[in-house]
Parts: C-alpha cells; structure tokens; sequence
C-alpha cells in the first residue's frame, strides 16, 4: 500500500480560458505534486498554483490522466464538481479532417500537435522559415536537443504534423524554399488565436476564493416577456439529455456549441459568451442536408428561459420545423401565427408595410414585415417578437425569417401572452477584478467566434 504524502491538490476549470485546468496545492509536502504535474507538463503560474492549458481542447481528459496518477502516489486530489462535469463529456470535432480516425486516435493526433507546440514555444524546435500553402501554414525548423534533427511541419493548432524529416538544415531549407518559395517568410508563422489564448491561460488567473453571495429578494411573478433570461447552458443541456435524436458538437474554438438533428436538416447553434443584446442563438432548418436554408430564426442571449423552451419543444416535436418553402406567406398565415394575442387581447396596429400586436402594457410585441416577406431569399426578419419595459432598446428580440413555421410562431405567441416567469431584482454591487498573489494582468486575448452555418 502507497503511504499518504501530505500534498492535497484541487483541480478545477481555469476562470478565464474555456478549457485549461489550474491545480492549486497545499500540504507540507506539496513540492511532491508540484513535480509531478510539471512532469506531465502542467506549467507553474504562481506559488503552488499550475495550468494546464493546451491547444487541442483537451485539458480535462489530460488532467483526468494526472488526477489518477497523483492518487497512485498516495496525494489526495480533489476535483471541481464543473471539472468533473467537463471530464464525464462526450464531444466530437466537427468536420474533422480525418473521419475514419476513432476518438482515441484523433486525441494521439492532437497530442502530437501539442507537443510540437510546446517544443516550438519552450525553444527546443527552431523555427526557420514558414509558408502558407494555400490551405494552411506550413513551417521548417531544427530539434535542438535531438542531434539536429530538421522536419517539416504541415497544418495549424491540433492538426499540426510532422510530414517530412531531413538530416541537416540546410537540406530542410533547400527542399522547403523548392516548395514555397514564393510564399516563403522567414521564421515561425504568426500564433494563431487557439495559441495566444492558450499562452496567455498561464498568466491571468484567480485563486481567490468568492465572498458570499448578498442575500436576494423572492423571485416576483411577472409576464414571461419580463421574466429573466436564466441559463441558457443549462437549458441547452437538459434539452440535449432528454432528446437524443440531437447530437451535440462542439466547435474549434469552444465558444459555441451546436445541436443537429439526427436527419441533418435542423441544427441549433448556441453562443455561449454572446454580448446580452447580440445574437446567442441560431436556428436553421433546411430541406435536406445539402440543400439550401429553409427558414432561420435568432434570439439574443436575455431571452427569457420560458420562451427558448417553448420553442425548443417544438423544434423536439417531429419534424415541426419543416415547411413549404415556395408557398407564398399570406393573409392566412400570419393571422395563424398572431391568433394567440389577438385572443389575448393584444393591441393590433398596421404602420406602412409593418403589422404590430402590442402588450396592453406595450411592454412587449410581434412585428411583421410585409416587405420582407416578398424577398424570402434575402434572410430579411420578417418577424421580430421583442420586449422593451420603457427603454429605447429592446431588452431582448427573436428575430425569424418569411418561412419560419406558422404553428412554431403561434407557439411563441401563445407563451407570449398566456406564460408567466420569474424575476429577481438585482442588487447594485461593486465588482472588481481580482488577481491571485504574484499574478499579472496581462491584455485579454480575443477568439474568433464561428460564424452560425449558411447555404
């Protein structure tokens, strides 16, 4: 049996980075833990506190890895409950160069991408000239610990290869400027934003544990157009776990996460660090897996949680998002879509080519577009359903395109003006940021965001 070592090591999900892990150490002997992440390349950000932050997404696995291997060695790990959720996920790369590869071997894949970076970035692999080829970047360098020992690099962030060796630098150079000369730059090629992020993972952090929340008021009941927005990840969530017939993806960057349907012809997009007022979901629906979009629908991230799960249930439904993409939107249409307010009764006003149902306390509404509806094939909103309690912008908006289902708007319309929701007052309190001892603040690294999928 392997003695106890006085060393207790707690992992938990980075607070900046989506994906790196940071290890906090205590114990006596704590020095034994801290060795043995720095052995599995976790890298020191402060006194007893490591990061591990990669370039392939894959820190959970890889810090599942350490967790059992220090418990091996008789040190006491413990792991965040959200670490813990992250670890137990099943995701896939979408369009993955290599399909035929099995999860297992795209993660070696990976790995050897990310052991390139470290050598690149920690100066064992001199970069000496890189190109881009067309399709990526490509990129010679030198093993300086390995005999001098030259390769050629092809691809960027977790696919990036070693496709070709050399026995001197000189010939690497040669046959790479034979190749790429025209596009050939000297040195290594620009961090991409996968790698900054990364980097910069290692220097902005914080350990420090949050005071207490102040207490909140009851929640009041209120109508759903004035309700909180809740947590869309957890609702995007519960709705995958209870509809299997959606598969989710997560894209490169980890900044959204995509739902599809079984028969690829509905595929929700969730932003999950959308601005409040800006699009944090997308909707599209499409005839056939390759054919062009149908009808799309947006709904910004202050979206009252009632309302998303409204429309999620319809979209779980069958085929409730299917439509007949060349009928013409008529006078029929779009009294079915409104019934619910009418019924309600809702305040109906026609402006120029604009029709609006308002809320009696105009807090809210559905707008209709009758121009936008004579030019389909412009992905014009044509609906626009928004609540706007006495402010010049709308607190939140759904916008929907000319084919959008009449039966999932008179959906959205009946949730609109029969449900009821939940508010809390929030109280005013003052934030700070908070840095960990011996941290630094360093320029926040921007990502680019995928851009929602559109035929």
């Amino acid at each position: 049996m392997v003695p106890p070592i006085d060393a207790h090591v707690r992992l938990d999900l980075h607070p900046v980075h989506p994906t790196a892990v940071q290890a906090v150490l205590t114990g006596t002997q704590a020095r034994v833990a801290l060795m043995a992440l720095e052995a599995a390349d976790w890298t020191v950000a402060a006194t007893n506190v490591l990061v591990l932050a990669r370039i392939d997404h894959e820190e959970p696995y890889w810090a599942r890895d350490a967790a059992t291997h220090l418990t091996a060695e008789g040190i006491t790990v413990e792991i965040s409950p959200r670490l813990q959720e992250a670890m137990d996920e099943e995701w896939t790369w979408p369009a993955y160069p290599m399909p035929w590869c099995t999860r297992s071997e795209i993660r070696e894949i990976s790995d050897q991408a990310q052991k390139l970076h470290d050598d690149i970035r920690h100066g064992r692999l001199l970069i000496h000239a890189h190109a881009f080829d067309g399709d990526t970047t490509v990129a010679v360098g030198t093993y300086l610990d390995r005999g001098g020992k030259s390769v050629y690099l092809h691809g960027e962030n977790h696919l990036r290869q070693t496709a070709g060796t050399f026995e001197s630098p000189a010939k690497a150079l040669v046959a790479f400027e034979r190749a790429h000369g025209a596009e050939m730059r000297p040195g290594p090629a620009p961090l991409t934003d996968t790698e900054r992020a990364a980097i910069a993972a290692f220097s902005v952090f914080d350990i420090t544990p949050a005071g207490p929340e102040p207490s909140r008021p009851e929640p009041e009941t209120v109508p759903v157009y004035l309700a909180d927005a809740g947590d869309h990840d957890a609702l995007l969530d519960t709705f995958l776990d209870t509809h299997g017939e959606f598969e989710k993806w997560r894209t490169w960057s980890d900044d959204s996460t995509l739902a599809v349907h079984e028969s690829q012809t509905l595929r929700i997009e969730r932003v999950h660090e959308a601005p409040a007022h800006e699009t944090a979901w997308t909707v599209a629906a499409y005839e056939t897996p390759v054919s062009d979009r149908m009808w799309v629908l947006t709904a910004t991230g202050t979206t009252p949680a009632p309302m998303l799960q409204d429309l999620l249930a319809h979209l779980a439904d069958g085929d409730g998002w299917d439509t007949a993409v060349g009928a013409p939107v008529n006078e029929k249409k779009v009294t079915s879509a409104t019934q619910p307010l009418t019924d309600a009764g809702w305040k109906h006003t026609v402006d120029g080519r604009e029709s609006r149902w308002t809320s009696p306390d105009e807090h809210a509404g559905i707008r209709f577009d009758a121009f936008a509806a004579q030019h389909p094939n412009q992905d014009l909103a044509t609906w626009t359903i928004w609540a706007n309690p006495g402010n010049d912008r709308p607190t939140w908006a759904i916008t929907a395109s000319t084919h959008t289902p009449s039966s999932l708007l008179a959906g959205l319309s009946e949730a609109l003006a029969e449900q009821t929701g939940t508010r809390h007052v929030q109280p005013r309190r003052e934030q700070r940021p908070r840095l960990a001892a011996g941290a630094r603040s360093t320029p926040a690294v921007a990502t680019s965001r995928p851009v929602g999928r559109s035929r």
